[in-house]
Order: structure tokens, then C-alpha cells, then sequence
């Protein structure tokens, strides 16, 4: 095997296998909380992720997936940011601001982060806002009123 193939593979192994963790990660907590009927949703989206997951490192340990250039240095200098940003929400705000107000921040952020709409343009940040919002809006009506989902309560809701 060459050298190429072999960063190759590696590149595509480090997600599978950083993938395969956060599932197995989620799925652990997701039958190990109480009240049981409460995670009952989580239970089963943490199945289907683990699924999928484990489907994705097999693959990419049989050398399977040929698709793309993997997981390169310039490929982890774009995705660092919005990483970063999400692991503060789900460490940290989601905990003490509260699911949907903590969720209406690190949407807005990863949006703007990503946007390559200019940021000193009023009418670019009035649409982010209003896309945020919107899609907040459709979040908390699928989460708490469909779902019926218990959310983190923090500080303000």
C-alpha cells in the first residue's frame, strides 16, 4: 500500500471512528437517563444513529470509502469553528440558558460564521435573523408541542 492510501484511509477512518463514539456517546446516555417515557425519542434517534455509525466505521475500516479526500487539515480549519461553537451549546448554554434560547444562539452563530453574505450589511443580518428565528419557531413546535420532547430548562425557558 502507498503512502497515499494509506493517509487516505486514515483520513477516512479518524471521522468514522469520532462519529462512532459521539453515537455510541449519545446512545449510552439516551438509555441510561430517567424518566424512561421522557427519552423515549432520544432512545430510538440514538439507535438509528449507532446504526448508522457503525455502518460508517465498518466501512471505512474495510477500505470502502473512496468518496471524497477525507478528513484533510484545510477541511478542519473551516469545520473548527461551528465544532467549537456547538460543543459550547451542548456543554454549556443548552444547560443554563435553556434548549431553545441557547439553540436560537449557536444557530445564529454558525450561520453568520458561515455566511459569505457581508457583515456589515444591515439587511444580511436582518434575513439571518429571521431565518433563525423561523427555524427556531418550527424547532420548539416539532420539539414541545408534536414531540411533546422534555427540553433543557435553563434561564429563561
Amino acid at each position: 500500500m502507498s503512502t497515499t492510501a494509506d493517509t487516505s484511509r486514515v483520513q477516512h477512518l479518524v471521522p468514522g471512528v469520532i462519529i462512532l463514539v459521539l453515537a455510541a456517546t449519545v446512545a449510552y446516555l439516551s438509555f441510561t437517563r430517567e424518566p424512561a417515557d421522557a427519552f423515549l425519542f432520544p432512545r430510538f434517534i440514538s439507535s438509528v444513529m449507532l446504526l448508522l455509525a457503525v455502518w460508517n466505521f465498518i466501512r471505512a475500516f474495510l477500505g470502502m470509502a473512496r468518496i471524497g479526500d477525507g478528513l484533510s487539515a484545510p477541511v478542519v480549519r473551516n469545520i473548527l469553528p461551528g465544532v467549537v461553537i456547538m460543543s459550547v451549546f451542548a456543554l454549556f448554554a443548552a444547560k443554563y440558558l435553556g434548549f431553545y434560547l441557547a439553540s436560537w444562539f449557536a444557530f445564529l452563530s454558525v450561520y453568520s460564521l458561515y455566511d459569505p453574505a457581508s457583515h456589515l450589511n444591515v439587511k444580511t443580518w436582518a434575513r439571518r435573523v429571521f431565518v433563525t428565528t423561523a427555524f427556531m419557531a418550527v424547532i420548539y413546535c416539532l420539539f414541545t408541542l408534536l414531540l411533546k420532547v422534555q427540553t433543557p430548562r435553563g434561564l429563561f425557558l
